[in-house]
């Protein structure tokens, strides 16, 4: 890097050590390098290249997932006992009470400024790059930075979905001045997009997806924006989004298509899957896609997986059922329950079974627990040496008197038991015998069936429910016996309500539920399980307080 970066090179330090990915790198840092001793061959252009993808890959997960999910109306961490009040984080987040001084709003903010200065830092010494000199082309060189263009894009797309009002970094001598307005960040989302739809190269019938940004991923993420700038911005971009998801699925950007089975995005070998766009990729002792196992399952959920590691019990689907389970919250609420929206043929609502090599069954952990050769797996709790039953309602029922109706009981995220809530297995876990399998599933980001559902809801604005109901049935099909659907989208039954169960169903868990909640305006109107209709403020996270100095106010408001 040059002197004129040095701005940059201190915004990467000084964040860099409030950050949990940075920490665990062993990267050394000077404070000047330039191209000509760094760069040896293309091996040296690849890892620079790629090293603002390993902190988009810890963005995608953890607190991001959190804010999304668990915000909304289909995942929770209930209380279970004297576990997991966390000083009343989990309430807070349920309730839509949180504050500036919550850590994963901190988190959010201060990964995405991150990334973005990550992702400048790299274009700028790859632009100074003579490609040439390691037998690459100007063409290579092209997609390189355009690549950092769409993950900057990312980021900015981040930062609009869960602030507004957020930091452009745009002249890298200069310090960062104020927040621009959402317009602001809006505009530059979509200009970086543009211009790598130019450059980017597209993947090819038989390319494997292995983490690289290609045309079709910087395509779905401007989808992503125009689909949602009405909730951005308050401007209805539907139209240019539907034709973005036409020409992708029409193969303008390379080729995709939908995979035959429901579980090809999400298995073991899904870096060969058709329909996955853009992920990141993951292996055993290898960038890991692996941090959700220690908050989603039971202590003894190890028995269950016949592996080895136990999990803290904490993450599980929102109830659908009053306690004792004999009544559902269909009638009282539109929205959550998540478990009962799963028609009971559809495959993934099977218990999730690993049945050996890379083939496996289901999503869920539900029901009596047994180990694969039938052992029961028993509590260490409330069901201490008792067979342990994940049920799909949330009470104490250990207090419950001899005699009394369970839905007398209490249900709220305070009520959890150490068997509350079922499970979501979305990536495969083998057993032991298979360790070298453990994950090897990638982490997808965007995939195909976001572009059909996507336009689909394009169509159904329009009021063209008939094709809309084809493309969800198109992705909804695969998950049955023969694609025999006995409950099909159609033009009698697709309203809005209808249309976000079906988001709900396909994307359970993959860290966008608040997005699509806002984008209908039910995020803070609807009820859900113990979740009253908040304020319209709170489609936005405010500006954590660690992150309020000079640089915290609109750049054009007064001082």
């Amino acid at each position: 890097m040059r002197n004129k970066n040095k701005y940059i090179i201190t915004l990467l330090l000084s964040v860099c050590l409030l950050l949990p990915s940075c920490t665990n790198l062993d990267e050394i840092w000077y404070n000047r390098v330039t191209e000509d001793t760094f760069f040896k061959d293309e091996h040296d252009v690849l890892a620079a290249l790629y090293r603002p993808f390993t902190h988009a890959r810890w963005y995608e997960g953890e607190s991001r997932w959190k804010l999304q999910e668990v915000t909304a109306d289909q995942m929770v961490t209930t209380q279970k006992g004297q576990h997991w009040w966390n000083g009343g984080e989990n309430h807070r987040y349920l309730h839509h009470e949180w504050t500036p001084d919550d850590g994963w709003i901190w988190d959010s903010w201060r990964g995405a400024t991150m990334g973005i200065a990550l992702a400048i830092d790299t274009k700028i010494s790859l632009e100074n790059v003579d490609y040439s000199a390691f037998a690459m082309t100007e063409e290579d060189k092209k997609d390189h930075i355009n690549q950092l263009n769409s993950l900057m894009a990312y980021f900015y797309l981040r930062g609009l979905d869960f602030f507004g009002h957020f930091i452009i970094f745009e002249n890298p001598t200069e310090p960062v001045v104020g927040r621009r307005k959402d317009t602001e960040v809006f505009k530059h989302t979509e200009s970086l997009l543009l211009e790598a739809l130019d450059n980017l190269h597209a993947k090819e019938k038989g390319q494997a997806e292995e983490g690289r940004i290609r045309k079709a991923a910087a395509a779905t993420m401007l989808a992503r924006l125009y689909f949602n700038a009405e909730s951005y911005i308050k401007e209805n971009r539907f139209d240019e989004c539907e034709k973005i998801c036409q020409d992708i699925i029409d193969g303008k950007y390379g080729y995709y298509e939908l995979d035959e089975t429901w579980n090809a995005p999400h298995g073991f070998n899904n870096d060969k899957s058709t329909s996955v766009i853009w992920s990141f990729p993951s292996a055993f002792k290898r960038l890991e896609y692996n941090w959700f196992y220690a908050d989603f399952y039971h202590y003894n959920a190890y028995q269950y997986f016949d592996i080895d590691g136990g999990a803290n019990n904490g993450l599980h689907l929102q109830p659908s059922r009053y306690p004792g389970g004999k009544k559902t919250y269909l009638e009282d609420f539109k929205l959550g329950c998540p478990y009962e929206k799963f028609d009971d043929k559809d495959l993934r609502k099977k218990p999730y079974v690993y049945k050996g090599g890379t083939n496996y069954e289901g999503l869920f952990m539900v029901g009596e627990q047994k180990t694969p050769t039938g052992k029961v797996i028993v509590g260490t709790q409330e069901y201490k040496d008792e067979p342990l039953i994940m049920v799909d309602y949330v009470a104490k029922m250990k207090t419950l008197e001899a005699g009394k109706d369970p839905e007398t009981l209490r249900s709220t995220l305070s009520d959890g038991e150490e068997n509350t809530g079922i499970r979501l297995v979305k990536a495969p876990i083998p057993n032991k015998a298979n360790n070298d399998l453990r994950w090897g599933a990638d982490h997808p980001v965007l995939r195909l069936e976001e572009v059909y559902f996507m336009l689909a809801e394009c169509k159904f604005r329009k009021g063209d429910k008939k094709t809309a109901a084809e493309l969800i049935n198109k992705v909804r099909s695969r998950a049955f016996e023969n694609k025999d659907d006995p409950n099909p989208v159609t033009e009698s039954n697709l309203d809005k309500y209808r249309l976000i169960d079906e988001w709900g169903i396909e994307f359970l868990g993959e860290g966008r539920r608040r997005t699509d909640l806002i984008r209908w305006d039910m995020f803070t109107t609807e009820k859900w399980w113990d979740h009253e209709p908040s304020d319209a403020s709170r489609n936005r996270f405010p500006v954590p307080t660690n992150a309020i100095a000079g640089n915290n106010t609109l750049a054009d408001e007064p001082k």
